[in-house]
């Protein structure tokens, strides 16, 4: 069936008129250093309604109870969270995950969630409703991060809480022994402290129309620079990420906010939080192509500011940015392509984005309600660059046709990007073709050394860009790999439309 595939994808198109293309590779012309943090995930346990999915209202589903944790399933481990999705976890080496939210934290009591299971209240979750019987806390979710191999990242909530929660909450996860909440973390079967580095000042505080406990840029400097001090009190060595931008409504106070935070948090911060999920539209290149700059340009934007409010005010050590939410709903090619268009701005942007959080962890896998959870091509295209793209993120020069959208003029159709491991002298370059409907046959040169054998394409396409994945064919979704021949500096390589490839090729330097 995948032999099939492949040639309907790659002789199809070729019937239409292929366009040509040119990618330049500069290997030491280096972007920056990729930090293995942009492969997390976000993790909170959002409750729906079934009414949300067409369902009757009586259905009832919940991002992390019954889905991820679930102590009565026999995939569950001994601390009651499936193994299917730790391993599925594991394969694609997550970095580190952020919880316990998201809205969700901003009403969260962390004290709801330690000690026995049985003792704990049950609370209306204020942000998504229905309860939640806080079975899975603090403990619990070090618990899945160690099953993982992944690092803790935990938002402290500004929004409804206090400092002084924030402060305790960190007392008991990190103060070694004798005081009141360490001692109390040990009572709880966890002597040891957790030694959690990473801590978010709060979630989406400029989130008006949805948030609990919104608060203006002003507001939201005075409690982060006192919540700063206190937590630095506890341990100085953790780092902190200020709440910077997600509500992008039509004037763009977005940009005012995260100047005021910067200015107002940028001597007391390591990172500036960005949340941006990829724009929906009907027409398919103001989706795939429109949407690719919107999300360049939250990231663009930022990162400029941040170098104005370091030269304004004089900050001495670096703030990087942490998209620590975006994604979108994968159920099909036409939603699976941006992920790795997302990918690709965090490696044009590598010296600026240092960590990143994909929302949400649990929907990584494709899921049946009766057969269970598979592989979609969302999986493998996160695997692509999660276990292929370290090292560095170098040059890439692409000269292509372009295509115009109501916003944006001259979007490439061909979005690229190259990792280079010196390590092991092997580049990995990351090609979505943006076009519906034909191929773009490109030549492909390096001006630093040349390639050493073969390089090997993987390919990650569908036939038709709607069809949502479904369990019974989950095999057909596993990349296909091909060879291709190189010639000294360079080869030629043709990709399909609507689809991602990414070419692994050794190079020789001299």
């Amino acid at each position: 069936m995948k032999k099939i595939l492949f040639s309907l994808l790659i002789v199809l198109p070729a019937l239409l008129a292929a366009q040509n293309a040119t990618i330049k590779i500069d290997i030491e012309r280096s972007i920056g250093e990729i930090d293995p943090r942009i492969y997390g995930v976000f993790m909170e346990p959002i409750h729906f309604s079934g009414r949300r999915f067409g369902l009757p209202d009586s259905v009832q589903f919940n991002t992390l109870y019954g889905t991820l944790y679930d102590p009565s399933s026999p995939l569950a481990d001994e601390n009651g969270f499936k193994k299917n999705y730790i391993e599925a976890m594991k394969e694609l080496k997550i970095t580190n995950m952020r919880w316990p939210g998201g809205n969700f934290l901003m009403g969260y009591n962390w004290q709801d969630g330690i000690g026995p299971k049985d003792q704990r209240p049950a609370r209306i979750n204020l942000a998504w409703g229905g309860v939640d019987n806080n079975h899975v806390g603090i403990d619990e979710w070090m618990a899945l991060n160690k099953a993982i191999g992944s690092e803790n990242v935990v938002c402290v909530n500004l929004g409804l809480g206090e400092i002084k929660d924030a402060v305790y909450w960190l007392e008991y996860c990190n103060y070694p022994m004798g005081t009141y909440y360490s001692d109390l973390r040990a009572r709880n079967g966890h002597k040891e402290p957790y030694h959690v580095k990473l801590w978010d000042l709060g979630n989406e505080v400029d989130g008006y129309p949805w948030e609990l406990g919104y608060k203006t840029a002003e507001d939201y400097v005075k409690i982060g620079r006192e919540a700063a001090k206190a937590m630095k009190s506890v341990d100085s060595t953790i780092k902190l990420v200020a709440s910077g931008s997600s509500y992008y409504e039509p004037t763009g106070i977005w940009v005012d906010w995260n100047r005021k935070v910067l200015e107002g948090l940028g001597d007391k911060i390591d990172y500036l939080s960005i949340h941006r999920y990829w724009e929906r539209s009907d027409d398919y290149y103001a989706y795939m192509g429109q949407s690719a700059m919107d999300f360049e340009e939250k990231i663009k934007v930022p990162a400029a500011q941040i170098e104005a409010a370091r030269a304004k005010n004089g900050f001495k050590k670096p703030i990087y940015i942490s998209v620590d939410e975006w994604g979108l709903m994968s159920r099909n090619t036409l939603s699976v392509l941006p992920v790795a268009q997302c990918f690709n701005s965090f490696l044009r942007h590598a010296n600026e984005v240092k960590m990143a959080n994909f929302t949400l962890l649990t929907s990584l896998l494709g899921s049946d309600t009766k057969k269970g959870t598979f592989k979609t091509p969302l999986f493998y295209i996160f695997k692509a660059f999660s276990n292929n793209c370290r090292g560095r993120s170098v040059d890439t020069y692409v000269t292509c046709d372009t295509f115009n959208t109501p916003k944006f003029n001259d979007i490439p159709y061909l979005d690229v990007t190259t990792t280079y491991s010196k390590e092991t002298n092997t580049i990995f370059i990351n090609v979505v073709n943006r076009h519906k409907e034909k191929a773009i046959t490109a030549d492909i040169g390096t001006s630093s050394g040349t390639f050493a054998g073969n390089a090997e394409a993987s390919l990650i396409a569908g036939t038709s860009l709607n069809e949502v994945y479904e369990f019974d064919k989950q095999d057909q979704y596993i990349p296909v790999k091909k060879m291709v021949e190189t010639r000294g500096k360079q080869f030629t390589y043709t990709f399909p439309p609507h689809s991602f490839t990414q070419i692994k090729a050794a190079v020789t330097i001299k």
